[in-house]
Formats: C-alpha cells, structure tokens, sequence
C-alpha cells in the first residue's frame, strides 16, 4: 500500500502538467473521531463519549483529468481519539480511558465531480489513505472502588487489586496505566479508506471553495504487535479487541486554479 501511494504521487507530480487543469488548496476541518474497540464494547467498565477533534490545516494538490474526473493529492494534519469514562458497580464515573492521537493523513483520492457550468456542483472523492502516527498517549485511570470484572477467562486484576469473589474487584488506591508512542506501544502508520461528498462553489476566475463530509476508517489496528500480544496473552489488565480508527466530520477548503474556473470560464 505505501508503495501504491508514494508511486501514485510521484506520477501524478510528474504528468499533470500534461493531463489537465491543476489547482491547488488549504483545508481545515472538525470531526467527530472514534476508537471503534469491541473488547471496549463489551467491557462493563467502560462507558464510551462523544468526542470531537480538529484537524486544523491540510494542503491539496489536484488535476482535473475532465469535466466530470479528477485526482487529489492531500496531507492533512488530523488530531484523533476517543474518551471513554470508567464506570464502577454503582454506576458512577470513577476515571477515564482517555485515547489521543494525531496523524499526519495522506489520501489519494479519485475525483467525481458535476458535469454542469454553474456556480455549484458536486464532488465525491474515494481512495487510499496513509496515516503517519507522530503524536500517540493513550492513559487509563480508575479511583478507588469497585468495579465489574470483565467476561474473559484471560483478564487479569490490575496490581494491588482484592478479588470479590462475586465478579466484582477493589481498588484500594488509584491505578494508573500509559502507553505511548516513544514507548513504541502504536504502529507509526496505518492503512485507511478515505471518502468525502459535498459542493464545490466558484468564487472568482481563479478560486473555488469546497465543502465536504469526509469519511475515514482505517484497515489495521493501531497498536504495535507486542502490545496485541500481550493482551491476548492475558498479561495486561484488558480483554482483547481489535481496534480501529474512524471518523466524520466536515472539511472546509479554498482553492487556487491554474487557468479559470468551470463557471468563469470565457468571461
């Protein structure tokens, strides 16, 4: 897949002079991210948030091979994760599982796009994406209390912890676990779907604004295999599930366009 990617852009800087219009542009965006985990799910002691991230700024880099086909190239830095609240066996929020990363996406999308000459047309963008982890820390807390085993024959009691003997556990103090990138605990890239749908708008002879809803999912687990490993094993306080990456938001862009746009076109 890397290798599909960085050769796609390199063919797509070296011929699109000759194969259409080029535009470039800058993006931002606000989207709500999930940690899609059914080892999570399916842990009574978890309780999972809405959460909301930015992704501040993306450049792009187009050809329009047509009036109805395109290819985009994008880097978009997008901050990433999930919240979850730790629930005890009186029902009440006793900590936090708190998942933030940031990446550094990079999409190669396939372009379809309105065939029309108004102001206004449609796009819709679908391809692969490269996700380059440069920012990962993922902490769990949980206060003192009881709390609800978990269903798995492997799950193992946090250190310190007294077994109820009726499927609940004790914390007499507070327990505090982190992993993070420089501990070599995420995978430095994933693999993702990317998709988007929305309106491209004109503005003069040379700029165009975007809108869309953009879609990514990613396709592999975002921990490193000794990570995966160990869960399975039974030799961390966790039951194992495989973990994705998702989101959906709204991206903004504005575009410059080499030559003039579709609507100011002959004026």
């Amino acid at each position: 897949m890397k290798k599909f990617i960085f050769t796609t852009v390199a063919a797509v800087l070296l011929l699109a002079p000759a194969w259409g219009q080029i535009h470039i542009g800058a993006t931002t965006g606000l989207n709500a991210t999930f940690v899609l985990d059914k080892g999570l799910k399916q842990d009574p002691r978890y309780n999972s948030t809405y959460t909301y991230q930015w992704a501040p700024v993306g450049f792009s880099f187009g050809v329009n091979l047509g009036r109805k086909l395109g290819l985009q190239l994008e880097s978009i830095l997008s901050n990433q994760g999930q919240l979850y609240e730790v629930i005890n066996t009186a029902e009440e929020i006793a900590g936090k599982r708190d998942i933030s990363l940031q990446y550094i996406n990079l999409p190669v999308l396939l372009q379809f796009m309105g065939g029309g000459s108004g102001k206004a047309r449609t796009n819709f963008n679908f391809g692969p994406q490269l996700g380059l982890l440069t920012k990962a820390r993922e902490l769990v807390q949980f206060d003192p209390g009881t709390y609800t085993k978990p269903d798995d024959p492997n799950f193992e009691l946090p250190p310190g912890a007294i077994d109820n003997g009726d499927g609940t556990y004790t914390l007499e103090q507070t327990y505090i676990e982190e992993f993070t990138k420089a501990q070599n605990d995420f995978k430095n890239a994933e693999f993702q779907i990317a998709l988007g749908f929305g309106l491209d708008v004109d503005l003069s002879k040379h700029l165009y604004l975007s809108t869309q809803v953009r879609i990514n999912y990613s396709l592999t687990d975002m921990r490193n295999q000794d990570v995966i490993d160990a869960i399975r094993s039974g030799n961390a306080s966790d039951i194992f599930g495989g973990r994705a990456n998702a989101l959906v938001g709204i991206q903004m862009g504005l575009h410059y366009m080499f030559g003039s746009t579709r609507s100011f076109k002959g004026r």
